[in-house]
């Protein structure tokens, strides 16, 4: 399997039936699934932890916690659903995102999101080193989709991060 991160929101099983399918179109289905996002298999998922710091930084709170410690193992039920590939080889790992995250993020105001994520580029060159010219926009953008994908998701039952690596 490739490296691939994925935000999906919807009913937990669902969602673990269809990472199993290996049908990454089906995530897309608005019917079933209210947001999804996809964060390709480039990014670390310590990037959302800075995400989560720029939000608190820009927005003066204590919320949304870090991505680490928003995130839980699925039940062994629901985990069995996804621990087989398509191909035969493992599966990605399904993790259930704190409702708390979710919502914090989709507080973020409109007018702030190009703050968080001017907040967010500099966390990155603190973290990683200088973020080129040219990868600025795609974080903006990546800032701006995972407060939309919030926003789209908080009233869903369940967020799901998968990612594989």
């Amino acid at each position: 399997m490739a490296a691939r991160m994925e935000l999906v929101a919807g009913d937990r099983a669902a969602i673990a039936t269809a990472l199993a399918a290996g049908d990454p179109d089906a995530l897309d289905d608005r019917r079933r699934f209210p947001a999804h996002l996809s964060l390709g298999g480039g990014l670390d998922p310590t990037w959302l932890d800075l995400f989560s710091e720029a939000c608190r930084s820009v927005g003066g709170s204590s919320e949304p916690d870090d991505f680490l410690d928003a995130r839980r193992e699925l039940d062994e039920s629901i985990a069995q659903k996804e621990a087989t590939a398509p191909e035969g080889g493992d599966g990605p790992t399904v993790e259930l995102v704190d409702p708390a995250w979710v919502a914090a993020v989709a507080r973020v105001p409109r007018t702030d999101v190009d703050r968080v994520a001017g907040r967010w580029i500099d966390l990155l060159d603190e973290e990683i080193g200088p973020i080129g010219r040219e990868d600025k926009p795609w974080i903006r953008g990546l800032a701006a989709d995972l407060v939309a994908f919030a926003r789209a998701a908080a009233a869903a039952p369940d967020v799901v991060f998968a990612w594989s690596l």
